[in-house]
């Protein structure tokens, strides 16, 4: 059943927008992702709608990847139908964002690095999404197997197709990244973003990967900002049944540690201060820093959804809030994409 559907007039009042790194491109500092509740044979109704409520509400960028759904693949189609109907006219408004590097397809060609798998994958993606290029496309995580050359004349090949505008790269060390970075200027492109996941309880990436994007001119996109959910009040009691850590989807639900309740029981005073939802607050001390571009949140519903976008009313932090929040903003070694960011 097709919705009917057109844009709220009101959609750039909201101040949300950030330069992505050197470019001419802007992006909004709240991005929806598609990972969970986007797949399935048919979108559910409620995900369809928040994506007409982020885009009402001035998110212009939507995240997806050849893989996400369950199954695989069935975001990004579930995507394009929206977009060749309801978003058709505003396609020109829309930053679109796909991947490749996770396991897709059966056999040698279907994971990882090589040429083969990223122009296949690409090509699905579009086809999958029925258009003629994504504006970002992003090498999805390093592969330590395969020379990064392949890897760069397989992106630079997608821009010089015309089948991406911008590409970017996921999970990656600060040292890969400078490399990736040369390999692509050698071939004539500049690497436009990075997107790594980083939370309040895990902040791998302020060692020196904010540094190199800085002194590189890159963006830098946030993911697993909420750290799948646990920077939010639902495990302060018990595990609620629909929550990620119950469906042990990509949560175990053994992180639900005593010492991470006393954090968040004592982040979440510091929120309350600061008339912010734990979410609200976490979301905007990802953002604090310039060189990060945008927070990429995942959402179930409406409501969460707009929980995460009011957390742009309170961007601002006091050095006494930072100092605080650092006492409790700690490594709670959570981070499932660690290995590709490891060498």
């Amino acid at each position: 059943m097709s919705m009917t559907y057109t844009a709220s007039s009101k959609r750039y009042s909201y101040k949300n927008f950030k330069r992505c790194g050197n470019s001419g491109l802007d992006l909004p500092q709240i991005t929806l992702g598609l990972w969970h509740n986007f797949g399935g044979k048919n979108i559910k109704a409620e995900s369809k709608k928040m994506i007409f409520r982020a885009f009402d509400r001035g998110v212009t960028h939507f995240d997806l990847a050849n893989n996400y759904g369950p199954p695989p693949g069935s975001a990004e189609a579930n995507f394009g139908k929206i977009l060749s109907k309801e978003l058709k006219k505003y396609r020109d408004e829309i930053i679109i964002s796909s991947k490749a590097g996770y396991d897709m397809w059966p056999g040698p060609y279907g994971e990882w690095g090589s040429k083969k798998y990223i122009t296949a994958s690409l090509d699905q993606s579009l086809k999958r999404m029925n258009l003629d290029y994504v504006d970002i496309f992003y090498s999805h995580r390093f592969d330590p197997k395969t020379p990064l050359e392949e890897m760069a004349d397989a992106l630079h090949r997608a821009v010089h197709q015309g089948k991406a505008l911008y590409i970017g790269i996921s999970s990656y060390s600060s040292k890969q990244t400078i490399k990736m970075y040369k390999l692509l200027k050698e071939r004539g492109i500049t690497c436009l973003i990075h997107q790594p996941s980083y939370s309040m309880i895990n902040r791998w990436i302020e060692k020196d990967l904010l540094k190199t994007l800085n002194k590189l001119g890159m963006g830098c996109i946030a993911f697993s900002p909420l750290a799948q959910g646990m920077l939010s009040e639902k495990y302060i009691n018990k595990i609620p049944k629909i929550s990620r850590a119950n469906e042990d989807s990509s949560l175990n639900p053994k992180l639900i540690t005593k010492s991470y309740k006393v954090k968040i029981v004592n982040l979440k005073k510091i929120a309350d201060k600061r008339n912010q939802t734990i979410s609200q607050m976490a979301l905007s001390w990802v953002l604090r820093h310039k060189e990060v571009t945008s927070a990429l949140i995942g959402a179930r519903t409406l409501e969460q959804l707009d929980e995460c976008l009011d957390s742009l009313n309170n961007l601002n932090f006091t050095k006494q809030e930072l100092k605080t929040i650092d006492k409790y903003a700690k490594e709670e070694h959570i981070n499932l994409w660690s290995a590709s960011s490891k060498n």
